[in-house]
């Protein structure tokens, strides 16, 4: 169905998956702090001169929170029958998991490092390279896009773009997950990789509704050693 196609800071962080941090293994937790050394450059790169560290710390499903496997396998359940897109989806282990759950479903990402990765680790699943604002999909052909913390680091003057791409190739009546950081106020913060940012979940909410998704859920934990949380379920209207 889908076409192939130095700044440094201390923090006592490893990574976040996808804007989620999670505390270092115990041997690395020993150390009183961790520093994070990220060179200029776009979060794509940045992800890249990282991403085996990525995929060995984070890039399998057990590494993921079950509350997070719950709500996406429920959101995958109710879409309309056809294919779905996880954007952004890093190193693949969601779009492996999706398609465990018998699901046509593809994934594209900015990194070729995890684009690559991911072939090598998922051959049977499709993955391509591409980015959020410029999707290489027909109009109105998706039955739904899972966007799992993915658009954290596109600047807030620009999430209006990948916002009105989701809508174009979301079929009317086809659903979308979004992952955030969620945050009192829209503002940038210290991620282990590159600059971030959190949003209010009815700020983000509204961007949704601009772009043309009716928002029907809003999903919101505080977990202990991570940023809060937020998860907004949406439909395209049509």
């Amino acid at each position: 169905m889908f076409r192939e196609v130095a700044s440094s800071r201390e923090c006592p962080y490893s990574w976040a998956d996808r804007g989620r941090l999670l505390p270092r293994p115990r041997e690395v937790r020993l150390r009183r702090w961790y520093t994070c050394r990220v060179a200029d450059g776009s979060a794509s790169e940045a992800y890249g001169r990282r991403a085996d560290e990525y995929i060995a710390l984070l890039g399998d499903i057990d590494a993921t929170a079950s509350p997070d496997r719950e709500l996406i396998a429920g959101w995958a359940r109710d879409q309309p029958e056809g294919p779905i897109l996880d954007v952004g989806c890093g190193p693949g282990h969601w779009t492996n998991w999706l398609h465990e759950q018998g699901l046509d479903v593809a994934g594209v990402d900015p990194t070729p490092e995890f684009v690559d990765a991911a072939r090598k680790r998922f051959p049977e699943v499709s993955f391509r390279d591409g980015f959020a604002e410029q999707l290489d999909v027909a109009d109105s052909s998706l039955a739904g896009i899972l966007a799992w913390y993915s658009l954290i680091h596109v600047r807030p003057d620009r999430i209006s773009a990948a916002l009105a791409e989701f809508a174009r190739v979301v079929e009317p009546g086809g659903g979308l997950l979004v992952g955030f950081v969620r945050g009192p106020e829209l503002e940038p913060f210290d991620h282990a990789v590159t600059t971030a940012y959190s949003w209010p979940v009815d700020q983000l909410s509204r961007m949704l509704g601009s772009a043309g998704f009716a928002v029907s859920v809003h999903d919101t934990r505080d977990d202990p050693g991570a940023r809060p949380h937020g998860a907004i379920v949406a439909s395209r209207v049509g």
